[in-house]
């Protein structure tokens, strides 16, 4: 993995990330042409590359890519940047998917009691025996077991059913 400019002089790089959301949380959906999803696969790859250069590949002028980035800023569809780093120098975070049965038409109800919790990374609605999945993110295995206990006191939980992530390969 290669770094570039002030990045160098860090023992390791960081790698900035970027939050999507094509639905807002009032239900309106945001409509991303061929262009936008250009530009967010690109900004994917690089969220800090100068718009200038992400221009340049789009073949769109500076201003253009400007006023598209801003567009989905405002409209929701890019939440918002954070950074993404190296797996190592979080070592000791324990990293879960926990899968969500619930009782009844409790959804929205649990979604807005796991939002309450910083430990709770994303929630996906899903298919199948589950009707959710939570991304969960502590600090130790502590964390972790009260964490677990304290989700599986929501209102409407029926059962859970939670697997560790061990290692992150990457694409």
């Amino acid at each position: 993995m290669a770094c570039s400019g002030t990045s160098e002089k860090f023992a390791s790089c960081i790698h900035y990330a970027m939050f999507l959301n094509i639905s807002s949380d009032s239900g309106d959906e945001m409509e991303l042409d061929a262009t936008d999803r250009a530009l967010v696969g690109l900004l994917r790859l690089n969220a800090r590359e100068p718009v200038a250069s992400l221009a340049q590949k789009l073949k769109l002028s500076r201003g253009t890519v400007q006023n598209r980035i801003d567009r989905m800023i405002a409209g929701g569809a890019i939440q918002g940047f954070t950074i993404r780093t190296l797996p190592e120098l979080e070592a000791e975070r324990v990293r879960a998917i926990m899968c969500i049965a619930i009782e009844g038409e409790r959804s929205s109800a649990v979604v807005r009691a796991l939002r309450g919790f910083p430990e709770v990374a994303a929630i996906h609605t899903t298919n199948g025996r589950w009707d959710l999945v939570a991304e969960l993110n502590t600090e130790s295995l502590a964390a972790f077991s009260r964490t677990l206990d304290e989700i599986r006191l929501i209102d409407g939980i029926a059962s859970t059913e939670t697997s560790l992530l061990l290692a992150a390969h990457k694409l």
